[in-house]
């Protein structure tokens, strides 16, 4: 897993209660990560960002790291899941039963 992420209504009041309840800052994004901010210091990730009318602003989502997001769409599909938001670095499925999570591409080792 490499990221959970949290929708917000009021996202400082929910950047300040993740950040309280784990000990951690979540921190502004960079260029290609989305908007929001998120932890940088523990595994897996915490991110927030405002609630928008977006496939994942309903829901809490767990973010799978993924070497290859094409293929592995390919496999969500073939396995009897959908994917609700395709993309090259991050993608938004859900499984066979219906339940919404992430799928974002892995960084390089380094």
């Amino acid at each position: 897993m490499s990221l959970i992420e949290f929708p917000a209504d009021d996202p400082e009041r929910a950047r300040r209660f993740w950040a309280e309840l784990l000990g951690v800052e979540l921190e502004v994004r960079q260029d290609g990560e989305g908007q929001g901010w998120q932890t940088r210091s523990s595994a897996p990730a915490i991110g927030v960002h405002a609630r928008g009318r977006g496939p994942g602003d309903s829901f809490s989502l767990p973010y799978f790291a993924v070497g290859d997001v094409a293929e592995a769409l390919a496999r969500v599909e073939a396995s009897g899941g959908t994917v609700v938001h395709p993309g090259q670095a991050w993608a938004i499925c859900k499984d066979s039963e219906g339940s919404p999570f992430g799928l974002a591409k892995q960084p390089p080792a380094g």
